[in-house]
């Protein structure tokens, strides 16, 4: 989907005679400052967004619904080669939050917004971009991170703000996948040292 968006956003913005750089923001006198704050409003809206994918995945195991991953991280642990990797952290970090935020943030925002339902726009996009993924444990905090998404562009009408954070996003969970093992076995020797204590 990804890709032909791509192909998509040339296209309208062809027709709508547009450049990348105005479409995204680029020429935004305040680009610096929107950028700190994406990235600033991450920070702050990462530990929640986390939080609640545990508390989704744990709600849904006790209702015996198991947790699977997405198919674009088992895609992502399933590669072998190099080259396979980096095409998912290109498509993780650099496509999918361009394609994915031009759509959401960029069309569907605005466009519902300005039909005269500003709160349909602000929830009924957040809700729509976390159904997309089509995971059930990540389904809540993507709606939260959708919803930040559409305040930071609301906040800062400048697109590369949320793709910024967006893209953040996606390559913060990367590492942490990565280093899952390291990142388990860290937490584990943390809650020895504080139970000791």
């Amino acid at each position: 989907m990804q890709g032909v968006t791509w192909v998509f956003i040339w296209f309208f913005l062809k027709w709508h005679q547009v450049n990348w750089r105005d479409a995204f923001g680029l020429n935004n006198p305040d680009l610096m400052k929107s950028l700190l704050l994406a990235a600033g409003v991450l920070i702050l809206a990462l530990p929640v967004v986390w939080l609640l994918q545990s508390l989704s995945i744990t709600a849904l195991a006790r209702l015996g619904v198991p947790p699977e991953n997405q198919r674009a991280v088992d895609m992502l642990l399933a590669a072998k080669s190099v080259w396979a990797k980096g095409y998912f952290v290109i498509f993780a970090v650099v496509i999918a939050p361009v394609a994915e935020e031009f759509i959401f943030r960029g069309m569907l925002y605005p466009l519902i917004k300005q039909l005269g339902s500003p709160k349909t726009a602000f929830f009924g996009t957040s809700a729509i971009f976390a159904e997309i993924h089509f995971d059930a444990g990540t389904l809540v905090p993507l709606f939260v991170l959708a919803l930040v998404l559409t305040w930071l562009y609301k906040k800062t009408d400048c697109l590369l703000a949320p793709v910024a954070a967006h893209s953040l996003f996606n390559a913060t969970n990367l590492v942490v996948l990565h280093f899952e093992d390291e990142l388990n076995e860290l937490l584990q020797r943390l809650a020895l040292f504080l139970h000791g204590s």
